[in-house]
């Protein structure tokens, strides 16, 4: 069989939907420029689409700064849906727009704990969750979703019932991708970032530093690599 240049492979097209742990703010490499270090380093095609490209700027409480810590992050490597406070339950109306205009691929979701601090308890944002998934197949019926667990942040630590809530949702979120998986349309539940810290890979106990952001792109690349056979696993650079 003569091997196809990388050049005709199609090019996988990725959407990086989250919190305020995706979109990051002024001054962050975030966790979607590691994810992108990542992809290039595997020699294929692909490109990251989605309607945004901005951080939020804290000073000014909106999502206008195109202040990255590298620079040379490529406009058209900056582009997804995440933003500030919005969780499931934003994200669900978006979606099949979003999915219908930009054609991922594969969505990289990391979701749930800003729904669970000011919005939705487990079983509410539970079925936003499913909601999410149908809105997005009725746009793309081959898409491919990776879903991250809810990281627990500090107020679990004081907060014992935000803690259940927390866990609720993850076993929630497990039993939705089981269920609704499909071979034309594949669902995924990454593994927790490996040797996550709260104390170590955050700056505010919430929101990832540059080991954070390591080890979330880590978690969705293993996952994509050890159940999709897609990459190779994460190396931090």
């Amino acid at each position: 069989m003569v091997a196809v240049p990388s050049w005709m492979m199609p090019r996988m097209r990725y959407l990086f939907v989250g919190d305020s742990m995706t979109v990051g703010s002024a001054g962050d490499y975030t966790w979607r420029y590691r994810m992108w270090q990542h992809l290039c380093g595997l020699g294929e095609r692909f490109s990251v689409v989605g309607p945004r490209v901005t951080l939020y700027d804290k000073a000014l409480d909106d999502a206008v700064s195109v202040d990255y810590a590298d620079p040379g992050f490529p406009q058209h490597a900056r582009r997804h849906l995440a933003g500030w406070g919005e969780g499931w339950l934003h994200m669900a109306p978006l979606i099949a727009d979003e999915v219908r205009e930009h054609r991922p691929d594969v969505l990289l979701i990391s979701l749930g704990l800003i729904d669970l601090g000011f919005y939705t308890n487990a079983e509410q944002t539970a079925a936003n969750v499913e909601r999410f998934i149908a809105q997005a197949r009725s746009a793309g019926p081959r898409l491919r979703m990776v879903l991250l667990p809810v990281i627990a942040n500090t107020r679990a630590e004081l907060d014992p019932g935000f803690a259940d809530e927390c866990a609720e949702l993850n076993e929630r979120m497990a039993k939705a991708v089981v269920d609704h998986d499909s071979p034309a349309s594949p669902l995924l539940m990454a593994s927790r970032p490996q040797g996550w810290d709260i104390h170590l890979d955050t700056y505010d106990g919430t929101h990832p530093n540059e080991s954070g952001e390591h080890k979330l792109a880590a978690a969705f690349a293993d996952a994509m690599h050890q159940a999709w056979d897609l990459g190779v696993p994460y190396e931090a650079a």
